[in-house]
């Protein structure tokens, strides 16, 4: 008997805890639908922060395989150097490629591993390495098979092509490079170059510009690529590695020699599946709904993409002044900085868990500064793109320093964020850090949702100047221009809005960026205390949030919840502030039920670089991070009964809940304390230790005695 309950207990444990983590995810959650209400995430594999995302792109996947994609950015980016398989020898110039058809289905889509099946019965496989990604071409039932590969082709109109460049080196191999593109109607004139390798010696192999295919070697120009025909009646398989690099050809060569043991597409796919093992496992859930854990980790999967790798192995890297710079030893650089998003929650959980990329990372945007002349908002490669608004990077760079992210140069860190604070029309390269600082400065505002972005941001610097700095006059100082919000406070209406500089009133619709004046409201993460007793307390403040969640899926224009855009992320929690906790809980158990799913269209808005799958694992560990630059959570009843978080510092973090049905949230006990508020500091929580949410049926009183932190 006592034999028979070991074996179930076994099983369950093992269906909780002692799963391959990279089998939970499935990267087809996001990757299906058009406009808000769409994750554009990318099926196919990525190494944890690597260089390379392999896959068929989210904007032309009838193009083949892309080895640059971001993920979640709802604009065509990126997406170079496609690569597609063909039946029989090629015919026709594949021109711009986009007269090819779209794989056929979809196999295997894991952490790791994308696996599908396209026209004329070709298998393909793909994997990838930190700096490589490698393909497996099945021809099965063809005696040739062709590979085309494209250069003067990206994600972007033809008309963005700068330059391109096509060199087939030997039967085997090839190399190249590509310069500009465009990202959300910014033209971005990066020059990325590759070196890719075959598995065997093609029987013919040429190039294409335009219409026309040539026998020659080279080909230069946009609409350019090179194909390479194989024999494929004995062995079916063709291998095919590509590495990148923004710096040069010899570079993407030396990337590509340094991985070279991956061009066993088996072993380089095992490879890394344990290294997705490795990170997903930083937070281990215990459930039995398969459908949650999947979704979990799918949302921890793409928290882990982005930003990515841009130096080479041997240390050099494009810098913002296009210059060859090398990064420190020890160090890689990194790009793909979707700040404006990223700062609310993926950085965060980055700097948790990862503290020593997250402080690369850092220092990464710290050197772009320096070479930049200041931060960027959305950087891309080595450009700053200038997309979306406000003064993002202060409060990401803060935040993480908060979050154990801070080993990076923070000397500098402050001087621009300082800097960029201050000055008048200070740029990074060609984009203006803060526009409209002047209004700003002299009146107080400017843009009703610009101006809420800056005083988020002085906040983070204030929060900075004190913990990073230890410089109190710049704290004061920064921590009450951080209230600038009270200058948009308009008593006739009780609504922030915009004001013209003599301070007569705009419509109180007018100003807002990607949402409406209802949805901004509540952008005062730092002194949430002071704006609800200003509209004339908890009451008010209740009947005002519960009108907001009447629906959860507002689009731009639309004044109620927004669960797929940024600026309502963490409006849930702000029901913790009126002593409302239950409605968190409510809220956040409707938005989890209601708005995401397992399905390809399982997101309820842009994915934006992991900053949605940071909010949804976030939230269901029952932690927030809601202020800009402070090292803590505001809670809410978590949605596994147990999980188990292991710390970048090497502590582990246990949270666990004692009834999965329960609704009520009666305490918090942090290692057999009871908590005093809805708000427990990171100071605690980085200790590690037992977290328990004692929950009940009915609605008794919760024992909370302190109001969570709001800064006047």
């Amino acid at each position: 008997m006592k034999a028979k309950i070991f074996t179930v207990f076994l099983f369950i444990f093992s269906f909780t805890f002692g799963q391959q983590y990279y089998n939970y995810v499935d990267t087809k959650i996001g990757s299906k639908g058009t406009g808000l209400a769409c994750g554009y995430n990318f099926v196919g594999p990525t190494y944890p922060f690597g260089m390379v995302q392999f896959t068929p792109s989210f904007f032309s996947p009838n193009r083949g395989f892309v080895i640059t994609q971001l993920n979640g950015a709802g604009c065509s980016n990126m997406g170079n150097f496609p690569v597609l398989p063909i039946s029989g020898k090629l015919n026709v110039s594949p021109n711009d490629m986009n007269g090819y058809e779209k794989y056929e289905k979809i196999r295997n889509s894991t952490a790791g591993h994308l696996s599908l099946s396209m026209k004329d019965n070709i298998d393909v496989d793909l994997t990838v390495s930190k700096r490589s990604g490698v393909a497996k071409f099945d021809f099965s039932e063809s005696a040739l098979g062709t590979l085309v590969v494209g250069s003067g082709i990206n994600s972007s109109e033809s008309t963005k092509i700068k330059d391109a460049y096509i060199k087939i080196t030997s039967p085997n191999s090839v190399e190249g490079y590509t310069q500009g593109g465009d990202f959300c109607g910014t033209e971005i004139n990066y020059k990325i170059f590759f070196a890719a390798e075959f598995s065997h010696d093609a029987i013919e192999c040429g190039t294409w510009k335009d219409k026309k295919i040539f026998q020659k070697k080279l080909m230069k120009g946009k609409n350019s690529g090179a194909y390479f025909t194989f024999n494929t009646s004995i062995d079916k398989d063709i291998i095919y590695q590509i590495a990148i690099s923004f710096v040069s050809i010899e570079n993407a060569k030396e990337n590509l020699r340094s991985e070279k043991q991956f061009a066993d597409f088996d072993f380089c796919k095992k490879e890394t599946q344990k290294i997705w093992d490795k990170n997903l496992s930083k937070i281990i859930i215990k459930s039995n709904s398969k459908d949650k854990l999947t979704q979990f980790y799918t949302h921890l999967y793409h928290s882990m993409i982005h930003p990515n790798i841009v130096s080479d192995i041997n240390g050099e890297y494009m810098g913002a002044d296009y210059n060859i710079k090398r990064v420190e030893k020890g160090r890689d650089h990194y790009s793909s900085f979707s700040v404006w998003d990223t700062y609310r929650t993926q950085g965060q959980l980055v700097a948790i868990l990862f503290p020593k990329e997250s402080s690369d990372m850092m220092e990464s945007l710290v050197n772009f500064a320096k070479e930049a002349g200041g931060y960027g908002r959305w950087i891309l490669a080595n450009i700053e793109t200038g997309i979306m608004q406000g003064d993002p990077t202060p409060i990401l760079i803060s935040n993480s320093y908060a979050f154990g992210g801070d080993d990076f140069d923070v000397e500098s860190a402050y001087k621009y964020m300082k800097k960029g604070a201050l000055q008048l029309r200070l740029k990074s390269q060609k984009q203006e850090i803060r526009p409209y600082l002047n209004e700003y400065i002299n009146y107080g505002h400017t843009f009703a949702s610009m101006s809420l972005e800056y005083c988020s941001s002085d906040f983070a610097i204030a929060q900075f100047a004190k913990n990073a700095m230890s410089n109190n006059v710049d704290y004061l100082f920064f921590k009450k221009r951080s209230q600038n919000w009270k200058n948009l406070y308009n008593p006739k209406t009780k609504w922030l809005n915009s004001r013209y500089p003599n301070g007569v009133w705009k419509d109180k619709t007018h100003d807002w960026r990607e949402g409406t004046f209802k949805n901004y409201f509540w952008m005062v993460p730092h002194n949430l205390n002071t704006l609800i007793d200003t509209i004339g307390g908890n009451d008010f403040a209740e009947k005002r949030l519960d009108s907001l969640f009447t629906r959860l899926d507002a689009d731009y224009h639309q004044d109620w919840f927004a669960a797929g855009n940024e600026p309502d992320f963490q409006v849930p929690w702000i029901y913790n502030w009126i002593k409302k906790g239950q409605k968190t809980n409510d809220v956040i158990n409707r938005i989890i039920d209601e708005m995401y799913s397992s399905e390809e269209d399982g997101l309820p808005g842009n994915d934006d670089l992991g900053t949605m799958g940071a909010w949804y694992v976030f939230a269901s560990l029952g932690l927030y991070p809601l202020i800009p630059g402070v090292g803590g959570f505001s809670t809410n009843i978590p949605q596994f009964m147990e999980s188990e978080i292991k710390l970048g510092n090497g502590n582990i973090l246990k949270i666990s809940k004692n009834n999965i049905n329960n609704n009520f949230l009666n305490k918090i006990e942090l290692n057999k304390v009871p908590l005093e508020s809805s708000w427990v500091s990171w100071n605690k929580i980085k200790l590690g230790g037992e977290m328990k949410f004692f929950t009940s049926n009915s609605t008794n009183k919760n024992n909370f005695t302190k109001d969570p932190p709001s800064f006047n």
